[in-house]
């Protein structure tokens, strides 16, 4: 196989074409439909077992009739798979998919507004323990850009089960991981290829963000014309080691107007860098703390005010804002979360991007 080569994955033709419930299938055979890198755990806790999972498969917009495990708030139909693992009196379920939407608020959206702990599972991913929106125990990781959520339905499972069963999870299809992380963001993203869906109204980070409502707004730029724009905008093509993988721009009707731009590792891991000018887009300024527990402190950095926010110092993920005066333009950098990805290299990026003084050339967009 080449080294080069892209992600490619089935999709259903149209909305019509779906199963009324989402059929049962094997990690090996349901990872052809998903946008993503699907994993299987290679052990479970004690005296559980697990029956084949169910997927979840992609379709353009749109609504045909009650199809099950669709979801009632958008037309949206995006690829995700889900497993059950049980046990006497207990169950858990794991659910995967890509959050392409918009970020992955504190690296962990399924647990906002709980108290979480992170806990090491291995090549420097994190996995983060909490409390779900329905109340349940659960736990959050993205791996080689997967999504995998763990809510528990039934019964109790220690820390050490769920941290456990995380570090048991391997990739379904050994050469997918790859292939999925040397894609780019805007080529894998449901919500990039498919204008005609309604943004998914979420929050995006520590700090306040007004949220993307509207019909999907962002032009995404052909990754053939990427390092031109990038130029033009004066942005660094990497950031941190992480190279530039897809950019857009997203504009409202009423004038609110982002540059987005998507830096991401060989491990999936992502920054995303977000600017705008003062008060034209959707960050207010001075920044406004989202109700996720975490810190936030206001550091004077080269002669301005950095505004940083982040959940834990060592691996964040951090959420770091600032005005540049002289550029004229108000920026935002968000981090996933990492083993050794702690404030000093978040601290490091946004004075790469102070440096490279973004938006004073003649080809700035916004």
């Amino acid at each position: 196989m080449a080294s080069t080569e892209l992600w490619h994955w089935r999709t259903a033709p149209d909305a019509a074409a779906l199963e009324d419930v989402p059929p049962h299938l094997t990690p090996q055979g349901a990872q052809e439909w998903c946008n993503f890198t699907l994993w299987h755990p290679s052990a479970l806790p004690e005296g559980c077992d697990t029956a084949v999972g169910t997927l979840r498969k992609e379709a353009p917009p749109g609504r045909t009739g009650p199809e099950a495990g669709r979801s009632p708030w958008s037309a949206a139909n995006p690829a995700a798979f889900r497993t059950e693992i049980s046990g006497p009196g207990r169950s858990l379920r794991l659910k995967q998919f890509l959050y392409d939407w918009a970020f992955p608020a504190a690296d962990h959206p399924a647990l906002w507004g709980s108290e979480t702990r992170h806990f090491p599972i291995g090549s420097g991913r994190v996995v983060w323990l909490g409390t779900d929106y329905l109340g349940h125990a659960a736990a959050s990781a993205r791996m080689l850009r997967t999504t995998v959520e763990l809510s528990v339905l039934e019964g109790e499972f220690s820390g050490e089960e769920l941290v456990g069963l995380y570090r048991a999870l391997r990739p379904a299809v050994a050469e997918v991981p790859a292939r999925v992380v040397r894609t780019p963001f805007s080529g894998l993203s449901y919500w990039a290829r498919h204008r005609d869906v309604e943004m998914v109204s979420v929050p995006t980070g520590l700090f306040t963000f007004h949220r993307r409502t509207r019909p999907h707004e962002g032009d995404w730029v052909p990754t053939a014309e990427l390092a031109a724009f990038l130029a033009a905008q004066r942005l660094p093509a990497s950031l941190g080691g992480f190279a530039c993988d897809s950019a857009a721009v997203f504009a409202d009707a009423d004038g609110s107007r982002e540059l987005e731009v998507i830096y991401t590792s060989g491990d999936g891991d992502e920054l995303r860098l977000v600017l705008q000018r003062p008060g034209g887009g959707r960050m207010p300024f001075p920044p406004q703390r989202e109700k996720h527990p975490g810190r936030a402190k206001e550091i004077s950095f080269d002669g301005r005010t950095l505004y940083l926010a982040y959940v834990d110092d060592e691996v964040g993920p951090f959420d770091a804002m600032w005005h540049d005066e002289a550029a004229g333009v108000e920026g935002r950098l968000l981090t996933s979360a990492r083993t050794g990805l702690d404030k000093e290299f978040a601290l490091a990026c946004v004075r790469a991007v102070l440096a490279a003084a973004p938006l004073t050339g003649e080809g700035a967009v916004i």
